[in-house]
């Protein structure tokens, strides 16, 4: 295995857009070293297109993507592949090729006119597919793989690299329960292991919180707020950038903060009467129902 050494990244006021229209908006951002840092938010509040500049796939209008103080765009395309590496959301494959293959592309980058593949590459390739449990597929196509079994050949890719940095938009897409946490908790043994600093974009609120050291919650192209889990992760905070009403309680298992929805339809309904008043009444949604009789001139049978 490589030797991994500490590298800098960050952001200062970012601009980013598609077409003419703008989706990430004067944003500054300090990735923090050697931690575990995930990206939250709703769906097209500017998550993966901070993840893809961060990476140098996208170029910013306004602003600069900083890798050990220096501009990223400045960096050779080589060196950055040295200290970056990217898993991004829908990656493509050659038709064809090899799980194998595939993940030893990740290599390519240790690759030049005078270094040749080497032992350590084995190692490796090996150790990637071992940690991701794809090494009994080794020989198979990727075209014949289920959609979890191709993600984590993808992931394998990414750590045969052996970057100090690596960002992964969504890598626990396709994937069912088990092999989520099992892909998490082996983000969270690179990290341990080598300090290893990485950055991911997570839909499930609760394993953000549980996996993540450091949280960046997105709304509209801004982060909103950014920090510990404990911090970030609030009633408030959720209900501004999800526009969801929840309670925020302690996960029995971690300790972290776990969100739980407040539904129109999944509240307790085994409360006493004057509980259920009460908690009609510090219910939004409720509210909203009650608003909503009260406008057409319904009288609900409790209110008899």
């Amino acid at each position: 295995m490589e030797t991994h050494v500490e590298h800098s990244l960050s952001a200062e006021h970012l601009a980013v857009g598609y077409d003419q229209r703008e989706i990430i908006h004067d944003l500054s951002v300090r990735i923090p070293t050697g931690k575990i840092s995930v990206i939250v938010g709703a769906n097209a509040c500017g998550k993966s297109t901070l993840l893809k500049t961060l990476a140098r796939l996208l170029k910013p209008s306004r602003g600069t993507v900083l890798l050990d103080g220096k501009s990223i765009q400045s960096i050779p395309t080589r060196a950055v592949a040295l200290k970056l590496g990217l898993l991004p959301q829908s990656p493509t494959a050659p038709e064809g090729i090899t799980v194998a293959d595939l993940v030893g592309r990740g290599r390519y980058p240790r690759q030049g006119w005078i270094r040749q593949w080497t032992k350590g590459d084995d190692e490796a390739i090996a150790d990637a597919m071992l940690s991701t449990d794809v090494l009994e597929i080794a020989d198979r196509p990727i075209d014949e793989l289920s959609g979890g079994q191709r993600q984590r050949v993808w992931i394998a890719m990414a750590l045969a690299q052996e970057t100090d940095i690596l960002l992964l938009d969504e890598p626990t897409t396709f994937l069912d329960l088990t092999h989520q946490f099992e892909v998490l908790d082996l983000l969270v043994d690179l990290n341990k292991r080598d300090q290893r600093t990485i950055v991911l974009v997570l839909h499930d609120l609760n394993q953000a919180c549980r996996f993540g050291d450091h949280l960046i919650a997105m709304k509209d192209g801004a982060i909103v707020a950014e920090g510990n889990p404990s911090e970030v992760i609030t009633e408030q905070v959720v209900q501004d950038v999800f526009g969801l009403a929840v309670k925020v309680i302690p996960d029995p298992v971690a300790g972290t903060p776990m969100v739980v929805p407040i539904g129109r339809h999944t509240t307790r309904t085994d409360q006493p009467a004057t509980n259920g008043r009460l908690a009609a009444a510090e219910n939004p949604a409720a509210k909203a129902l009650a608003a909503s009789a009260a406008a057409n001139g319904i009288c609900r049978p409790t209110d008899r």
